[in-house]
């Protein structure tokens, strides 16, 4: 088996590199890959800063009244891998 890249636009295969060298039809398995992030590294910050404004602005959280505990009680209620609970 030989991988090719290639897009998926609509219902047509668009080859990002050489074609496979076929005249005929062949059968093919096509994996979709996770899509790539469309935040640029540089702007990750500014945007998780407007996202974490908006949940302070909305009172996502404010029903918990002490967010230490919280946590502690929330990773206390996992399993933890290879240890017995």
């Amino acid at each position: 088996m030989r991988t090719y890249k290639a897009v998926l636009r609509d219902n047509q295969i668009e080859w990002l590199e050489n074609p496979p060298e076929r005249a005929s039809t062949a059968q093919v398995y096509v994996t979709f890959l996770e899509e790539s992030d469309s935040v640029s590294p540089s702007n990750r910050g500014r945007l998780m800063a407007e996202i974490l404004a908006e949940l302070a602005q909305r009172g996502t959280f404010a029903e918990i009244p002490d967010p230490v505990a919280w946590q502690r009680e929330l990773r206390s209620e996992r399993v933890l891998p290879d240890r017995e609970a």
